[in-house]
């Protein structure tokens, strides 16, 4: 029987134009090889970029946020960017001078144990992580609220790129702790007033969020961006997301 996780994410089914079901191959009767496979490649591309335009894969992520709600810790969230070359150039694509290459930038947002809660859309990569930060992130805020998952009084980790009015006042809307790192830069004397709430410590633990970065990364896909559509793109996000906060599940599931 499959696992009730999966069965949570299942997709609408595959055109039965294609052929046979999923991995059997149609024998010519008399012939020793096999003549054709149930479904073609372009099939496959196909359904996939059905499904990245449609939202079934971020369904597919939603899903997957719901299946792990006991094992999410909200002590802190992580807040960060990763920059993608886009070797083909397409939507949301533009030249990023520190990387020396045409990029977009995705912002996921995790939890404690590094799972993913929520993301940005994608941006392009001459913009500062900081753009169009305060709808991205009371976007999230909603999104993971809307999983069943509580983050009032959360720690919000963030470097100094995030540290702006708009960043610390949506934390504060939504009762969350803004932990970010002051942005010093180009100032030539301290900031008048009074000091801003950081601790040094929690925000040490945001390393968690590198390691998940470091798992994304093992899935070629997504290290370099091929796909000229943002919405395809961020639909293998969506999938990775979805491996990433599964996989613990459904280890523990079969070695009991």
């Amino acid at each position: 029987m499959p696992h009730p996780t999966v069965q949570g994410l299942q997709l609408h089914s595959v055109s039965t134009a294609y052929g046979l079901s999923v991995g059997a191959f149609a024998h010519r009767q008399g012939s020793r090889r096999p003549d054709k496979k149930e479904i073609s490649y372009h099939a496959i591309y196909h359904h996939y970029r059905k499904w990245s335009s449609d939202g079934s894969l971020k369904r597919v992520f939603e899903q997957s946020i719901v299946s792990i709600r006991e094992q999410v810790d909200t002590h802190h969230l992580n807040l960060d960017g990763s920059h993608a070359p886009a070797k083909k150039g397409g939507e949301a694509v533009a030249y990023q001078g520190r990387k020396k290459a045409k990029t977009s930038n995705v912002l996921p947002i995790t939890d404690a144990n590094g799972l993913i809660l929520a993301t940005t859309g994608i941006v392009a990569g001459n913009h500062n992580d900081a753009f169009e930060l305060k709808a991205n992130r009371c976007a999230a805020f909603k999104f993971i609220k809307r999983s069943g998952i509580s983050i009032v009084g959360s720690y919000f980790n963030a470097d100094a790129a995030f540290d702006t009015k708009a960043a610390r006042r949506a934390c504060f809307n939504h009762k969350l702790i803004p932990n970010i790192v002051e942005n010093t830069r180009s100032r030539k004397r301290p900031k008048r007033g009074r000091k801003r709430l950081f601790n040094s410590e929690i925000y040490k633990l945001r390393f968690t969020s590198e390691r998940t970065f470091a798992w994304i990364d093992k899935f070629r896909a997504l290290l370099v961006r091929f796909d000229r559509k943002a919405a395809h793109f961020m639909g293998a996000h969506y999938i990775v997301y979805a491996l990433i906060n599964l996989r613990h599940l459904l280890a523990d599931e079969k070695f009991q």
